[in-house]
């Protein structure tokens, strides 16, 4: 018991203390976690932790994580992958296994070892890949959807590729099969005639698709209705378990298993309650996975060979790679996204050490082969991190680089100029413009204007921060400028140029949040629209008559909250300093609990109820009587 306690303190002190500093650094958790391990390493050998069991163990993350990304997929979705996971993954694990293959045997190689070599080295690490794709928002992306499918290939081709490699082995060797490597423990099928084997095969596959579709829902429900978490929990482990445990059974892969389960159940109305209860055990167990990866270098064997391994590391990199963008241009993936699926899956994977380990149990592999190769698929692994930061720092800003492109000639001057022509902006311009204004409209995303004068609009292209801009836009004879561009510090230094050189100029300006607010007013702005304020208010306004107010007493107190929310904002200002932070500022301190006494929950509404606000006639009683029935006839209908 103290040893497996040690044990988890250990993983766990390690990945609490390196994972924040990766994270922070923009390294990535999973480099993180790699790092975690090799610090671990010393004290594991130590310990004499037989660090590849864990590694077994901690696998299972990967079958959870697919579990996961078939809840995300429809059918219909999976469907339409068809091409790219039979065309793009086929031929990405074909050429790369002939490639890496014809490299080997044009060393001299024999032909049998260096297909087993080539097929094992095609495989790239789902694990990694997934959880930098997804926590670096790049999974749905052309490229990530591309790296999706190929990775979900690969899990499909290791059945096949466990049935060619006994057949590689030399003539008259004896074969393991199933009595070690991967093929241990109890199966099945291990005693069947091949037709036989593959009905029992077919037969698991059906019975997981039709539990997903017929039996879950009457499960869940009927959990459900226990009201404990901690047994919905139990119950989706064991679902997930249980798919796992029978495609082992059957010789599949278990991942493949839990994807197809997570693909038939992505419509159930469960969908989200085994995403929120299954997902922390998969970070769990890919973390540890990672430490595993990291822990398991064999530093003897490196420091021996350090450069040959190195060299061979790279090697393989720059094969896959080559394929990989080779196949990128044939399926038609475009810009930096063709770099995303050549680097992300140009390293070898975690089923490379199943299937060297079962290479060697068959005699296919030397004894003495399988740990350089091992290490040789660790140090990719370790490498892919430093691939995504590559991507993201150097390739992928190359290719999102603005066009260079020169200013238009402003032609038209209006009385209106407005800088920005986004979601705000727009219908700012389209307002003045139905009420007849004329307006000027300043915008530098070329493919944004671009698209505005195939609608008819008339915008020009250029930066409204320069002065030059500005006045050929005609801000001498302009009587307003509306301010919408996205950039905070830009839209601050337009207001201080415009306000101290041309104070004729209404300006109102869109601002981010309370404090952009502040920024802009001490430039010299006092029309400052804050950009969800609005949408917020009515937001309020619809939850008061959703808990059964008049809507003339919502309108009345949403009008009165706006008003007092502007009052506070405005003395606020007063009281800002750019210079000393907020909750450094006493007299910016003090003011806000001031009006937070003001705003205690009930004295707000008897302070809104005082106020007299004209134009607003209230309703007869006779209407109030008609809307108190339409709104319970409303939710006895519901």
């Amino acid at each position: 018991m103290s040893d497996f306690l040690l044990l988890a303190f250990l993983f766990l002190i390690a990945g609490v203390a390196a994972v924040p500093i990766a994270t922070a650094l923009g390294l990535g958790s999973v480099l993180g976690y790699l790092i975690a391990g090799i610090a671990l390493s010393p004290i594991l050998l130590l310990l004499e932790v037989d660090v590849v069991s864990i590694q077994h163990f901690a696998e299972f993350g990967v079958v959870m994580m697919l579990f996961l990304v078939g809840l995300e997929l429809e059918p219909k979705r999976l469907w339409e992958m068809r091409n790219r996971l039979l065309g793009l993954g086929g031929l990405q694990v074909g050429l790369t296994a002939a490639l890496i293959a014809g490299v080997l045997i044009a060393f001299q190689m024999d032909w049998r070892i260096a297909v087993a070599v080539g097929l094992i080295l095609a495989m790239s690490s789902t694990a990694i890949v997934l959880q930098t794709l997804a926590e670096k928002g790049l999974l749905r992306g052309d490229g990530g959807q591309a790296s999706f499918s190929v990775l979900l290939f690969q899990d499909i081709a290791v059945i096949p590729i466990l049935a060619l490699v006994p057949l590689l082995a030399m003539p008259g060797a004896h074969h393991a099969g199933a009595e070690d490597g991967h093929g241990a423990g109890m199966s099945l099928v291990a005693d069947l005639a091949g037709w036989q084997a593959a009905l029992v095969t077919a037969g698991a596959i059906a019975l997981v698709i039709a539990g997903g579709m017929f039996l879950t829902r009457p499960l869940f429900r009927y959990i459900a209705k226990a009201r404990l978490r901690e047994i919905f929990v139990a119950t989706a482990l064991m679902f997930v378990v249980g798919i796992a445990l029978l495609m082992t059974l059957v010789g599949l892969s278990p991942a493949l298993g839990t994807f197809l389960a997570g693909v038939v159940l992505a419509n159930s109305e469960y969908r989200h309650e085994l995403e929120s209860d299954i997902d922390p055990f998969r970070g769990l167990l890919l973390g540890l996975f990672f430490m595993t990866v990291g822990a398991a270098i064999n530093f003897q064997m490196l420091w021996d060979d350090l450069f040959p391994i190195l060299g061979l590391t790279f090697a393989v990199i720059a094969a896959k790679a080559l394929v990989l963008l080779i196949l990128a241009r044939i399926f038609a993936l475009r810009g930096s996204e063709k770099f995303l699926f050549g680097l992300g899956l140009a390293q070898a994977g975690e089923f490379g050490f199943v299937l060297s380990s079962f290479a060697v149990s068959n005699l296919v592999l030397p004894e003495t082969m399988a740990p350089r190769l091992n290490l040789i698929i660790t140090l990719s692994m370790m490498l892919t991190p430093g691939l995504f930061i590559l991507y993201e720092r150097v390739i992928r800003p190359a290719f999102d680089r603005p066009v260079v492109r020169e200013d238009d000639e402003i032609t038209e001057k209006g009385t209106a100029i407005i800088a920005g022509h986004g979601r705000f902006g727009g219908i700012v311009n389209r307002m003045l413009l139905a009420a007849g204004y004329k307006t000027t409209v300043l915008d530098h995303s070329a493919a944004q204007l671009d698209m505005l004068r195939v609608f008819g609009f008339n915008v020009y292209y250029g930066d409204a921060s320069r002065p030059d801009l500005l006045h050929a836009a005609g801000i001498e004879e302009a009587t307003l400028l509306v301010i919408a561009i996205d950039d905070p510090a830009q839209a601050v230094a337009i207001v201080h140029h415009v306000s101290q050189n041309h104070p004729h100029v209404h300006i109102i300006a869109r601002a981010r949040d309370r404090h952009h607010v502040y920024e802009l007013y001490n430039a010299g702005c006092r029309d400052v629209i804050r950009e969800t304020f609005d949408s917020s208010v009515r937001a309020g306004r619809s939850s008061y008559e959703a808990l059964g107010m008049h809507p003339f007493e919502a309108e009345r107190l949403a009008r009165a909250f706006v008003k007092a929310d502007r009052h506070a904002l405005y003395e606020l200002a007063q009281v800002w300093d750019p210079e000393i932070p907020e909750t450094q500022n006493p007299a910016y301190v003090q003011k806000v609990r001031e009006m937070n006494e003001v705003m205690e929950p009930g004295a707000a509404l008897g302070a809104f109820r005082e106020r007299h606000e004209r134009g607003w006639t209230p309703p007869s009683p006779q209407d109030t009587e008609t809307d108190r029935q339409r709104i319970e006839a409303a939710r006895d209908g519901a």
